[in-house]
């Protein structure tokens, strides 16, 4: 046979092997849908949880040598919801029945996450509580309910210390992953003590401010602890003197450095520590043996987001996360790493509901890329989000709808279409000759579509419903119920016997001590131990 005869006979069997496998697919599916209408299907399913759920029974108690708490800055149960849709949909599936990673976890609770002075919080005094372990005013962090808002002489005596600290003081590797600015409102919790979560840099603090001693919260990243092992995320404007072009932007002076001290605070970590990386091949070229020390600060501000992140120069949070954790395990006494997915609430505030819901996505992929760095016996790990939207999605739509798809019917009042998403209010609310904007006319599947809002705001605005918490590893059964968000902290630290949860720790041993002994059987063991 002739070459011409060997590739006919080779095209022909490939198109009918390729004809095979698309036969085969639709025979999968469709069995699979025509499954789905009997009732074993769900009956079988229910006992594969079942079965599941009883292995639970076996608590694990063992001391977590390390902590990660993934915040999703904003991530309200409907944004979990329609990010599990999405995450479904994106691998050509209906979405519904998806399984998020930490729709994985075996424990969940809800977190009420109310201000000391705000029924609806913000994501500062919400970051004092679930690191510091106190509620607090909305717009300050790491002080108390004592302090008040943009007054400086109210932070001296009311600063708390949160579970970042309390890991480093008892001899744990520590790290801050994000993709907002490193001293924004989450992260900044985490070591600053301020009492205006905007004093970002000097350069945004007033004069009486500053001449009553108050620090930027910049400032204080490197100061108050100045150890810490792994910083990334964004912010390198507030690092440097004022007009300090920006190495990735030198043309725009939008990106200059703001500070007013002339303090080039990356290169004073440079000379501490050492490594620092400003794009994603310097960080992806890093071996994580050879460095103990990183900080990686990739945009003058906060991270794109990822529909629009530019994959050559920023890195995705799942690298962020794989890096700092191959970094932090290094340390024999573990970690406490902070992993904030900072950008869905940005996509929520500027209605774009599609950046939203894929920043959560990717989060999702960073809590996978933490469980096969780390094991369930020593390693505990939390999800949640600091505070809710006023994001849903409805409309009766049917199984498989694009989650940003319209809703079956028109409006029974406007006779117009409608999104299956909506927001209570926001930059989304749109008038054409004086009635609701008819979608069917705009691309409301594109990336920046702000869907429709029911108020105009310029900004959407946080929701105030309790958000959920998501935990697995060592004491995880302790996050449970309904829970005041402050408490979170004070069970992470619990788990890892660090902080002022000590006493039922041994040293080296994840067994109880004797405060978990009954007083009599307690004394009767000491006697003993004395006599013999």
């Amino acid at each position: 046979m002739n070459q011409e005869g060997v590739s006919v006979l080779l095209t022909t069997l490939f198109s009918g092997l390729l004809l095979l496998c698309v036969l085969a697919l639709l025979c999968f599916f469709t069995c699979r849908l025509a499954s789905r209408k009997h009732p074993d299907f769900w009956k079988e399913w229910a006992q594969r949880t079942l079965k599941n759920a009883l292995t639970l029974q076996d608590l694990n108690k063992n001391v977590a040598k390390n902590i990660i708490l993934f915040l999703g800055d904003g991530m309200g149960v409907p944004t979990v919801t329609a990010a599990r849709i999405l995450k479904g949909q994106m691998s050509g599936q209906s979405g519904e029945e998806t399984q998020l990673e930490m729709d994985k976890f075996p424990y969940v609770a809800l977190s009420k996450t109310y201000n000391t002075n705000a029924q609806v919080p913000d994501s500062a005094g919400t970051a004092t509580a679930y690191l510091c372990g106190v509620k607090a005013n909305e717009g300050t962090v790491g002080v108390s309910a004592a302090a008040v808002r943009s007054q400086c002489n109210t932070t001296q005596g009311n600063e708390v210390t949160s579970i970042l600290k309390w890991a480093k003081d008892a001899g744990k590797s520590v790290g801050i992953v994000t993709t907002t600015r490193v001293n924004h409102a989450t992260p900044s919790a985490a070591y600053a003590h301020c009492v205006d979560r905007d004093w970002y840099s000097d350069g945004d603090m007033p004069t009486e401010a500053l001449q009553s001693g108050c620090k930027d919260i910049a400032r204080q990243l490197f100061e108050n602890i100045p150890d810490i092992d792994v910083i990334m995320g964004g912010g390198r404007r507030n690092m440097y003197p004022r007009n300090t072009p920006d190495v990735e932007y030198p043309g725009d002076k939008k990106h200059n450095g703001t500070r007013k001290d002339g303090r080039n605070l990356v290169g004073e970590w440079i000379d501490r520590k050492g490594y620092y990386a400003w794009n994603r091949k310097d960080l992806l070229s890093l071996n994580p043996n050879n460095v103990d020390y990183l900080l990686g600060l990739f945009e003058p501000a906060d991270l794109p987001y990822e529909l629009e992140r530019n994959k050559e120069t920023d890195p995705s949070l799942t690298e962020m996360v794989d890096v700092a954790i191959k970094i932090l395990r290094k340390n024999e006494r573990g970690f406490y790493l902070l992993v904030e997915g900072g950008r869905i609430d940005h996509g929520h505030h500027e209605g774009k509901a599609k950046q939203a819901l894929h920043e959560a996505v990717e989060m999702d992929r960073a809590i996978t890329r933490a469980d096969l760095l780390t094991s369930i016996y020593d390693t505990l790990t939390v999800v949640t989000a600091d505070h809710s939207h006023v994001f849903s999605f409805g409309g009766y739509t049917p199984r498989g709808n694009s989650i940003f798809g319209l809703a079956p019917t028109v409006s029974d009042i406007d006779q117009k279409p409608f999104t299956s998403i909506l927001y209570g209010n926001g930059p989304g609310f749109k008038l054409v000759n004086s009635t609701r904007e008819n979608v069917s006319t705009v691309d409301y599947e594109q990336n920046n579509y702000q869907a429709q809002s029911a108020v105009p705001l310029r900004m959407e605005t946080h929701g105030g419903e309790d958000v959920a918490i998501f935990s697995k590893g060592p004491m995880a059964h302790l996050l449970h119920g309904v829970q005041e968000q402050h408490y979170i902290p004070h069970v992470m630290a619990y788990a890892a016997c660090i902080g002022q949860n000590k006493d039922h720790c041994r040293t080296n041993s994840g067994s109880p001590s004797l405060s978990h002994i009954s007083p009599t059987l307690a004394l009767l063991l000491a006697v003993k131990w004395l006599l013999c």
